[in-house]
């Protein structure tokens, strides 16, 4: 196949520039991260730059309600032996099985600088979104779509050291938009490095296509890399790519909250005074609404507006969010800096559902391994069925309750 020989090329010349999707290589690559500029000014205000409060008018999208026909057993699946029905990543019953007889679609989304990606495409149709720090200031999304397909998702952009552990655990195929050299090696040496989809030197207009999973929107313009999940499958499809149904275990899902939790309504991550984020616990939906920066502050304070979705015009929720402690380390310091993130061993995390958090602990024994979290007594944290967002931030980040049932998350790498 094209892509195996390619692959094969690319690793036999110790990786020195990305991937092509068709074949073709493309141009060497050069020693930046493609690093967004901190903007030098205040942007221009729209009429969302205002602090906006959990009752804004926009309308946040109900999560599917995992009590229909057949009811949710009240002790809840997993964290193995899922019903075929079940998706393991959401606890929620799928109305068509063999969506679930694929492997999970990753893809790497970017939502800086403000004032041209945002909204963004496709992130309130993912199962699984990891948002973690990339480099001078900045965090992107590991956005994991299993059970929804989303007609087109980005814009798409670099990948990092941290992809690395999260497509090993949830064998995925994984699209992005190029990376650094060093990064580049590390995961073309993967032993999934023919799941690797990137544009390569052929582009094509969107929407996406079987041909062409991969297109730009606007080429004129802002010229975004979007992709589309069915797409992504029919590719594999015809390229023989392997696409089959990975063990997916490690996840526990039950629809009651456990006990021994605090009020807990609010959720802010900040990665830096341009990069920082918030989650308002809905009681309507039973979620929790992402708010995100629309300033960057430079001691004048933080600013929020709702995070959309340019597919549907809604609010990003959450049934769980988890925020992650892991060690973080510079695997090249800056100027030009990549953090790598440990992933494997265990830590402290915060996990947030309805309402409340829970102090758990994430495991992750080998490199192969699902993340799992467990309560203080050992037994398994039940996730609430639906869509979780991680925040993964370092060991030695500052942790603060501002208000009674509000949490803060302030960034620091050791």
């Amino acid at each position: 196949m094209l892509i195996k020989r390619f692959t094969l090329l690319v690793l036999l010349s110790i990786l020195s520039s990305a991937c092509s999707l068709f074949g073709k290589a493309p141009a060497a690559a050069t020693p930046s991260l493609e690093a967004s500029p901190v903007p030098t000014s205040t942007p221009t205000p729209r009429p969302t730059d205002t602090e906006i409060p959990p009752t804004a008018t926009v309308t946040p999208t109900k999560p599917p309600t995992p009590t229909s026909t057949p009811a949710y057993p009240p002790e809840g699946f997993g964290p193995t032996d899922f019903p075929e029905n079940v998706n393991p990543l959401t606890g929620l019953y799928v109305t068509n099985p063999q969506v679930l007889d694929r492997r999970p679609v990753a893809m790497k989304v970017n939502i800086v600088p403000r004032t041209s990606t945002r909204p963004p495409w496709g992130l309130s149709l993912a199962d699984i979104v990891f948002d973690y720090y990339h480099n001078d200031g900045y965090s992107r999304f590991h956005a994991i779509f299993y059970g929804n397909e989303a007609s087109q998702v980005g814009p798409i952009r670099s990948a990092r050291l941290p992809d690395d552990p999260l497509v090993r655990m949830y064998k995925s195929i994984f699209a992005y938009g190029g990376a650094d050299q060093k990064i580049s090696f590390r995961l073309f040496s993967g032993d999934y490095a023919s799941r690797l989809i990137l544009e390569g030197g052929r582009r094509s207009l969107c929407p996406p296509t079987a041909a062409a999973p991969l297109c730009r929107h606007d080429p004129n313009g802002y010229d975004f890399l979007l992709g589309g999940t069915r797409e992504i499958h029919a590719f594999a499809a015809a390229e023989g790519i392997d696409d089959l149904r990975p063990n997916l275990d490690g996840m526990h899902f039950r629809l009651q909250p456990p006990r021994g939790g605090s009020a807990a309504e609010q959720v802010t991550t900040r990665y830096s005074g341009d990069s920082y984020n918030r989650w308002d616990f809905d009681p309507a939906s039973g979620s929790y609404l992402r708010f995100q920066d629309d300033v960057f502050d430079q001691g004048q304070g933080e600013s929020y507006a709702p995070l959309l979705d340019r597919l549907n015009d809604q609010q990003v929720i959450a049934a769980n969010v988890i925020v992650l402690l892991t060690p973080h380390e510079y695997f090249q310091r800056p100027p030009a800096d990549i953090v790598d993130i440990l992933l494997t061993g265990s830590g402290t995390a915060y996990a947030f559902r309805d309402g409340q958090v829970y102090e758990v602990t994430w495991t992750r024994s080998t490199p192969e391994s699902m993340l799992s979290l467990t309560l203080p007594d050992g037994s398994p944290y039940p996730f609430k069925p639906g869509n979780t967002w991680f925040q993964i931030i370092g060991q030695t980040s500052i942790i603060t309750q501002p208000e009674e049932e509000g949490w803060r998350f302030d960034f620091r790498i050791p």
